[in-house]
């Protein structure tokens, strides 16, 4: 039986500030990615949506589909690294599976997926 412990999110404005501006992003339809390594041994998460998404309903399911796809990959990602994701157009209108497929593939190619 694997324990999961919570997830660690990121809050504060110059650390989403820095992992744009330094960090590398992948992008998909209804996803993207900012990948940034960081030096404390874990793996933080942010999940952004801003108004062109919708009113707050929309951007809430956003919200949780993107929290629910990273808490079924969680296990197999590498840790020592920050993650911002970032909801498109797209994001509240589609299934958790396809912002999961959209996340699997974007870890993979950013090389922090086990």
């Amino acid at each position: 039986m694997i324990i999961l412990s919570e997830i660690i999110t990121l809050k504060r404005n110059n650390d989403f500030r820095r992992i744009y501006s330094k960090g590398r992003s992948y992008a998909s339809p209804v996803l993207v990615t900012y990948v940034l390594k960081n030096r404390r041994g874990m793996t933080r998460i942010g999940i952004t949506t801003s108004k062109k998404i919708g009113k707050a309903v929309l951007r809430n399911r956003s919200r949780r589909i993107i929290r629910e796809a990273y808490r079924l990959i969680a296990c197999d990602i590498r840790q020592g690294v920050d993650l911002v994701f970032v909801a498109r157009g797209k994001t509240p209108y589609v299934k958790s599976d396809d912002i999961l497929r959209a996340m699997r593939k974007e870890l993979k190619e950013a090389g922090v997926l086990q």
